[in-house]
């Protein structure tokens, strides 16, 4: 018998589930969520692991899925010491790398920015010479002072090859333990963006390597010898090699975590999902098992980025959300919350602060805490606030949908409690069993995937042909991530021609498989 561990930090509770073969729960637990991050984790797993009471020699797998990067980006802490690289001279000399970044970020990682000679056009043509003596200098100037080095070229997800000669260079000279980035492996068109992308995954390299070692000494700690995979922000999971090559794909994986494992305990392949955790509430929508993904720009700390990322809207709405009531009877609710504090915070518990939750188990809604300690709040009032609670969630919905057609809504999450049984826009509402536990549940039964999002000049090989390599080589990034070959398939796949690039298309593909080494079980998705 083999089982396996998922992970999910949130920004309220820490959630673990311990999965047998077949994907059944056996045991579940949730931790407050520590400042330090990685303490709560190994609170989680060592709880988990007892509740079940499964020898830990039969755990093989371990899925985390980690605000570790997140919050190094969004707190300015332990970021690597970078190189920034553009090939782009002289094209791209009037706007500097890091433009739009936040002056703090930019103070963390603009101390090595250098632009080069090179770069391609839209159709794949060479704008200049690649200027790898100037490589090879800036490359004998940054050994010994930085800890990774993120290289863009102009239109490198048209033409990768500038962009590999340099990492040739770089190698060569720093040695195979300085990792490189390289933008076309992360971002899509858009120089600055895709720059942008590429170099906060350089800026992260550490912290995945530290998330990732600590996780396997804690697990080594309780004597568990189990292969460990991060979650990725597609919904699917990735080697800890392909996470420390890759850091960047872990932000947002929560919320797609949540999404995965409604799909999986609901048995709907397309549907709305939302999540209520302690301090917000994200609404994604499922496409054929997956969340769709983002076609805008996305920030992340402050930074324009255009790698790929879940479609979320997030509300200030949580279990723990701080309801504020004037002395003229107006109110307002959120957006902050007391989060991991409310068992101490709310009133039903003994506290001084009005939370969502108390409004729920006042009006009778949920039996948690001592409703007689809210018992004296009006109740007139407390509908309304609950009103404006639902009508928050139904806004939200509203603007996820494609169509004004009802869709059925999927709730999970912990704070799941706060909301009623049918919402405006909805067909039907379900609640799975386990929902609360929902995100680690998405952890622990995701596939692999490998994703490719580039241009192709169709003048080559020709349209069949192109069509069938780009699919080719996302079924090799799945392999490569760790996906059994046997089981890899086509679940996304995207052609969108560009008429203003001549005959060229823009192709995005996503493959997807299970684990190696783990057999397809008949009611997984």
């Amino acid at each position: 018998m083999t089982y396996r561990i998922g992970i999910d930090v949130g920004g309220t509770h820490t959630d673990a589930v311990l999965l047998d073969k077949d994907y059944q729960v056996l045991a579940q637990t949730k931790c407050s969520t520590t400042e330090d991050v990685s303490s709560g984790i190994y609170a989680a797993m060592r709880e988990v692991i007892a509740l079940s009471g499964v020898p830990r020699e039969q755990i093989t797998y371990a899925m985390l899925g980690t605000t570790h990067c997140t919050n190094a980006i969004v707190e300015r802490k332990h970021l690597n010491e970078i190189a920034v690289i553009r090939i782009g001279a002289p094209a791209t000399l009037a706007i500097k790398p890091l433009v739009g970044v936040p002056d703090d970020l930019r103070g963390h990682l603009g101390k090595r920015v250098y632009i080069v000679a090179g770069g391609h056009e839209f159709d794949g043509r060479e704008i200049v010479k690649l200027d790898e003596a100037r490589l090879y200098a800036i490359a004998g100037e940054i050994k010994g002072k930085v800890d990774s080095v993120a290289v863009t070229s102009v239109f490198s997800p048209v033409s990768k090859e500038h962009e590999l000669r340099a990492a040739e260079i770089f190698r060569d000279v720093l040695g195979d333990d300085v990792p490189i980035s390289l933008s076309y492996e992360i971002g899509s068109v858009g120089l600055l963006e895709r720059e942008n992308a590429t170099i906060l995954n350089a800026a992260i390299v550490n912290v995945a390597k530290s998330t990732a070692l600590g996780f396997l000494s804690a697990l080594k700690a309780e004597q568990v010898e189990a292969r460990v995979f991060f979650g990725q922000n597609d919904g699917t999971l990735m080697s800890i090699e392909y996470a420390m090559k890759y850091p960047i794909l872990t932000i947002g994986c929560g919320p797609t975590n949540s999404i995965r494992g409604a799909s999986y305990l609901s048995g709907l392949e397309n549907a709305l999902v939302v999540d209520v955790g302690g301090t917000t509430t994200d609404i994604g929508v499922l496409v054929n098992s997956f969340p769709r993904e983002s076609s805008l720009a996305v920030e992340i700390g402050g930074a324009r980025t255009n790698f790929r990322m879940p479609d979320l809207i997030s509300i200030g709405l949580g279990g723990g959300t701080i309801v504020r009531v004037q002395a003229d009877g107006q109110f307002s609710v959120g957006p902050d919350s007391v989060g991991y504090r409310l068992p101490q915070k709310g009133l039903a518990f003994g506290g001084d602060t009005l939370t969502t939750t108390d409004v729920v188990i006042a009006l009778g809604k949920a039996n948690l805490g001592d409703a007689q300690k809210v018992a004296h709040l009006d109740r007139t009032l407390l509908e309304q606030v609950y009103s404006r609670m639902v009508e928050m969630v139904e806004e939200a919905i509203d603007k996820m949908k494609t169509s004004s057609e009802p869709v059925p809504v999927i709730l999970v999450g912990g704070g799941s409690i706060l909301l009623p049984d049918t919402l405006k826009g909805a067909s039907q509402i379900i609640r799975p069993e386990n929902s609360g536990v929902a995100n680690a549940i998405g952890a622990a039964i995701a596939q692999i995937s490998g994703q490719i999002d580039r241009v192709f000049s169709l003048d080559e090989k020709g349209r069949a042909e192109t069509l069938e390599q780009a699919k080719s080589i996302a079924v090799e990034e799945a392999i490569a991530a760790g996906a059994d070959p046997a089981t890899v398939e086509i679940v996304e796949f995207e052609d969108i021609p560009l008429a203003y690039l001549g005959n060229a298309t823009r192709i995005r593909v996503k493959a997807a498989g299970t684990l190696a080494g783990v057999l397809q079980t008949s009611d997984s998705n």
